[in-house]
């Protein structure tokens, strides 16, 4: 355990950002379930809007540093070849 209180406050600190670090990814994946189902489903209307709210929380995910810009470009990608499947049958 720190000893030194900038010590104890950068344990916090760090405790707080992973929390949220990790609701920002968990939120990512739950979006992508989502667009799966709609992709599943058939309903291109439904399949429209989960894409761009699901490139919207990536977004925000890499602008607060949650996600590497790489990871967010390849998830973005991997979710437009996805929305386009339906298109293509």
């Amino acid at each position: 355990m720190a000893n030194i209180a900038s010590q104890k406050k950068r344990i916090l600190r760090s405790e707080r950002e992973r929390t949220e670090n990790r609701l920002l990814t968990s939120t990512v994946k739950t979006y992508f379930r989502r667009l799966e189902s709609a992709v599943e489903a058939s309903d291109t209307s439904k399949v429209e809007a989960e894409h761009r709210a699901l490139v919207s929380k990536i977004d925000k995910a890499v602008q607060k540093g949650a996600m590497h810009k790489n990871t967010g470009a390849r998830k973005k990608s991997k979710a437009a070849r996805l929305a386009a499947a339906p298109a293509a049958k």
